[in-house]
């Protein structure tokens, strides 16, 4: 049985190589909410968002750091950048699932600065 940490990992992975559509249908509920404040919050405008960024950014890149998942809760912490060159953001990704498929989503990021005076960085 794949967990569902797996599934959310494999969301992402699939959003950043730009199988949207697949990720959807494979596993988001067609009822999912989302918490992003820059769209609304239904699942097929999370979607169409994903794709339209998927076009501005072809290169992306998602390296995961941690994942813990708890009572149907799942937590993906990763970095992502617009492309190898770009510093990118720490993520944080939350996920609930519901019957293997995602019902609800929160994320939020962080810029990585280049000159941050903290020496353990962010991952």
């Amino acid at each position: 049985m794949e967990l569902n940490k797996d599934m959310a990992v494999a969301f992402l992975q699939s959003i950043v190589a730009g199988q949207i559509d697949k990720a959807f249908e494979t596993y988001v509920s067609p009822d999912l909410i989302h918490h992003n404040p820059y769209f609304p919050g239904d699942a097929e405008s999370l979607r169409l968002a994903m794709k339209e960024n998927d076009d501005q950014s072809p290169e992306k890149v998602l390296t995961v750091k941690q994942t813990m998942e708890e009572d149907g809760r799942v937590m993906v912490y990763s970095h992502i950048q617009q492309n190898v060159e770009d510093l990118g953001a720490a993520v944080v990704h939350l996920f609930r699932f519901h019957e293997g498929k995602i019902v609800e989503m929160w994320d939020v990021g962080q810029p990585i600065t280049a000159n941050s005076p903290n020496e353990n960085g962010m991952f």
